[in-house]
């Protein structure tokens, strides 16, 4: 798609990309912080890498082994 672009046309596509990174509302990163920390915290008993899945409602858990002889 680029390729077939003006020089003028992408540049007017990376000014019309940047005037809308500009509207987008911003947060400080030390309320933003503790927001993730609080999810994190809050959700971290059901969470998967944390808390395994029992073997036995695996899914995903291999049916057999495999044998090389």
């Amino acid at each position: 798609m680029a390729m077939d672009m003006t020089e003028k046309e992408i540049l007017k596509m990376q000014i019309d990309q940047l005037k809308k990174e500009t509207k987008t509302e911003r947060q400080l990163i030390s309320k933003t912080a503790k927001e993730v920390i609080e999810y994190i915290e809050a959700n971290s008993a059901e969470d998967p890498l944390l808390k395994p899945i029992p073997e036995d409602k695996n899914p995903f858990k291999e049916k057999g082994g495999c044998t090389i002889s």
